[in-house]
């Protein structure tokens, strides 16, 4: 079993193939996750500067009182 995809591997178009396929799969996904970030970007943005106003709200209330 092994050895047989051993030598498909060896072959030249097959190997051509892997180098057109990993290349085009990375691609693609990067440009699905670029426009999936830009579409949602506000939402997320929103949600960031509120989780940081509360983390300094948390870290203030360490503070001694002056």
């Amino acid at each position: 079993m092994i050895a047989a995809s051993i030598q498909a591997a060896d072959t030249p178009a097959l190997s051509a193939l892997f180098w057109w396929i990993i290349p085009s799969t990375a691609l693609v996904g990067a440009l699905l996750y670029a426009l999936w970030v830009t579409r949602f970007q506000d939402k997320y943005e929103n949600q960031t500067e509120r989780s940081v106003g509360k983390f300094k709200k948390f870290q203030d209330s360490f503070k001694k009182p002056e």
